[in-house]
């Protein structure tokens, strides 16, 4: 009995190395989204309905590029919701058009808004980050099948956005990239909503088609690829590892690296 109770009293509830590990993975997933909100909470307050929606002057005019244009656009969202994630948008021009459309889904108005910004435009303010671009011939081939894959899009209808876990725009980006593996980018680790599955399967290709992605209904997920590098994602949260090109992925603050 005196042994049983001195190994009782010796014993830790959990191996320290596991303990480490657990309290690593809460700096690593919770200290970057705590990082995020002391800055928004101490930045001047915005009205996000008067805030700066023109062109961030990235795409040149559209009569200046006979050529077929795609681009694909992301932006940290509105108000306290850009502590944690990003919108992400679609813009093409085909050969030959006279202007650029934009393609968003809202959570207002009609789901799929088509030339409701700029092309280029800041999202409430915020300045966007170029997710991928392609130009010329590669950029024709691309778009009917783009095209296509907005048209078909499932969740089109008036209620069917949620913005969290999804489907929201990110999912709508993540759907179009889907139907053309060619882009062969990834949506960056804060578009939340990019791993919600549309078709309801819990284990299949990732969108690049380079790797496989695990998850539950977007609240718990997997991915392992090659583009898509590591992601563990926690109820919207992805922490990871980009493979392809080395940076880490945090929570809130999305690719830290090359």
């Amino acid at each position: 009995m005196r042994h049983a109770l001195a190994f009782c009293r010796n014993s830790p509830i959990m191996p320290r190395p596991v303990t480490a590990l657990l309290i690593l993975f809460c700096l690593a997933f919770f200290g970057p989204i705590a990082w995020r909100a002391f800055g928004y909470y101490q930045s001047p307050a915005r009205m996000w309905w008067t805030a700066d929606r023109s062109s961030a002057g990235l795409l040149a005019p559209a009569a200046k590029v006979p050529g077929a244009v795609v681009r694909i656009y992301a932006a940290r969202t509105v108000s306290w919701r850009g502590i944690f994630a990003v919108h992400s948008w679609i813009v093409l021009k085909p050969a030959g058009a006279p202007s650029y459309q934009r393609w968003d889904l809202t959570a207002w108005g009609d789901p799929i808004r088509v030339d409701g910004f700029e092309p280029d435009g800041r999202w409430f303010g915020q300045i966007p980050d170029l997710v991928f671009a392609a130009d010329g011939a590669s950029a024709e081939a691309m778009i009917p099948r783009m095209r296509a894959a907005i048209q078909s899009y499932k969740f089109r209808n008036r209620g069917d956005y949620r913005a969290w876990p999804g489907p929201n725009s990110n999912t709508f980006v993540a759907a179009i990239m889907e139907a053309v593996p060619e882009i062969c980018t990834a949506l960056p680790p804060t578009a939340i909503g990019k791993d919600y599955p549309i078709d309801g399967r819990w284990l299949a290709p990732t969108p690049s088609r380079t790797g496989i992605r695990m998850t539950l209904g977007g609240y718990v997920g997997l991915t392992l690829a090659w583009v898509e590098g590591i992601e563990f994602n926690l109820f919207g949260g992805v922490i990871g590892f980009d493979i392809r090109h080395p940076a880490m992925k945090l929570p809130g603050v999305g690719r830290i690296g090359v």
